[in-house]
């Protein structure tokens, strides 16, 4: 009896000396991948079918007036959900990409790179759109290849000019899409409406987002995962013998040498590489965890096949750790993943209290610059002030102001302080204090406000006075 050990050994590690998608003399290899069908692909299809109604809905709902998802860089103006976030609310922005960025960590820990295969945008419209539009034009993989091999003539000019066509369009679709979520859905068909020679600029624009989501999913392709993502390079200090990936049983599996077999000592793989053909980065995954893997879960639909015509147990390639497989372990919740769970349900408690606290108008109180204090006949000391103030809300809000009737007096010099939807407004204000009151040259007054009868917020600021007065 081999043990799992020894089955190692029958792994092939050449594949750590190279990139599949590079042949020997550094030049890129193009991978035709089998057209997958199985279950698993079947619910990635369902899920990226979802996916993609979500991406293309969202410029078209709106809230209140404004669309429900906007993040205009330019105009430094971004709505979430139907909430407008502005500047000054960066700190929350922080604080989510940390929550993101910390879930993505605590996910990958637990199951490894399925985001990638699953909901990753590159992949969901490398997979699920454009390498449909191929098989569509251009057949399986095996047809891919030979026109690729093929001298140029009349045939394959008209299938590489098709494909270049859809391709570009449907980029240019996409290209519209992404430029909706940046300034709206609104703006977008405005543009339309009135014409490529008013919108110059915005038109060259658009073409340099098309030619670039082209470029990517013409060309480029799965070296966006290999070469640009950081996320791959990440899974190898991320994961560890309990992650769940998309994996090889080698113990069931190996060896898989034909002259083992007549011994009666093979394991189930029959070295048919259908997992191979059908892998979009090209990589052999019974040479265990790479880089370059998705976990697309192409190849356990491919190896499930395989086993179901051989009439032999499925899920030799499966999702498992490597103590599943090696020592039969069922998942472990780890002390890791204990501590980035906590982490985790700190920042996200944190995040839901700045966001359910955050104030519709963001207000800064500073004292008119030059002027110091003002002695009042009536035996009061004051103050001037300006109030700067931004309505974060779609609809024109008034304000009222108060401080402590024993601290004092306010006045609201000019107009009165309302301030249209997403709009600043600039208020000026006296605050008046008793003379006999002040027993220090520097004190803090505390400014309430108001909108109705519902209290805002509250400022503390500083109020400078004569000692002694």
């Amino acid at each position: 009896m081999i043990s799992a050990n020894q089955k190692t050994e029958f792994i092939d590690q050449a594949y750590r000396d190279s990139v599949a998608t590079i042949d020997k003399k550094g030049k890129r290899n193009y991978i035709f991948p089998k057209k997958p069908k199985g279950s698993l692909y079947n619910k990635r299809t369902i899920a990226s079918i979802i996916y993609l109604i979500v991406f293309f809905s969202l410029p078209w709902i709106k809230m209140n007036g404004e669309p429900f998802i906007m993040l205009n860089v330019l105009k430094r103006k971004f709505i979430l959900f139907g909430q407008i976030f502005g500047p000054q609310d960066f700190f929350i922005f922080a604080l989510g990409m940390l929550t993101f960025v910390v879930f993505i960590i605590l996910f990958t820990v637990v199951f490894g790179r399925v985001f990638c295969g699953w909901a990753c945008p590159q992949t969901v419209f490398m997979e699920m759109v454009f390498r449909k539009l191929e098989y569509w034009i251009e057949g399986d993989s095996t047809k891919q290849h030979q026109l690729k091999t093929m001298p140029w003539n009349g045939y394959k000019i008209r299938k590489r000019a098709t494909k270049i066509l859809v391709f570009y369009l449907v980029s240019f679709v996409i290209a519209n899409y992404f430029m909706a979520y940046l300034i709206s859905m609104d703006e977008v068909m405005r543009y339309v409406h009135e014409g490529i020679s008013n919108h110059l600029g915005t038109f060259f624009t658009l073409i340099g987002f098309t030619s670039v989501f082209f470029f990517v999913y013409y060309w480029f392709r799965e070296q966006v995962c290999i070469v640009v993502c950081p996320y791959g390079r990440l899974q190898g200090v991320l994961l560890d013998k309990n992650s769940i990936v998309v994996a090889y049983d080698y113990v069931r599996g190996e060896p898989r040498l034909k002259k083992l077999e007549k011994e009666g000592n093979a394991g189930d793989c029959v070295d048919c590489k259908a997992c191979v053909r059908v892998c979009p980065t090209g990589i052999d995954i019974r040479n265990g965890t790479q880089l370059e893997c998705v976990n697309c879960t192409a190849c356990i639909d491919a190896c499930d096949e395989i086993m179901d015509h051989l009439k032999r147990p499925k899920k030799l390639i499966r999702f498992a750790s490597e103590n599943n497989i090696a020592q039969k372990q069922k998942l472990r919740f780890t002390t890791r993943i204990k501590a980035y769970s906590v982490v985790l349900m700190l920042i996200l408690s944190a995040l839901v209290i700045m966001l359910s606290t955050r104030d519709v108008v963001d207000i800064t109180i500073l004292r008119t610059q030059g002027m110091v204090y003002q002695k009042l006949p009536d035996g009061y000391i004051s103050n001037l002030y300006s109030a700067r103030m931004f309505n974060k809300t779609h609809k024109e809000i008034t304000l009222t102001l108060s401080i402590p009737e024993q601290e004092g007096q306010i006045e609201i010099i000019g107009k009165q302080p309302t301030i249209a939807g997403e709009s600043y407004a600039i208020l000026t204000l006296l605050v008046k204090k008793k003379a006999v009151s002040i027993h220090k040259r520097k004190d803090e007054v505390k400014i309430d406000f108001f909108i109705g009868n519902k209290k805002l917020t509250t400022k503390n600021t500083t109020f400078i006075g004569p000692v002694g007065s």
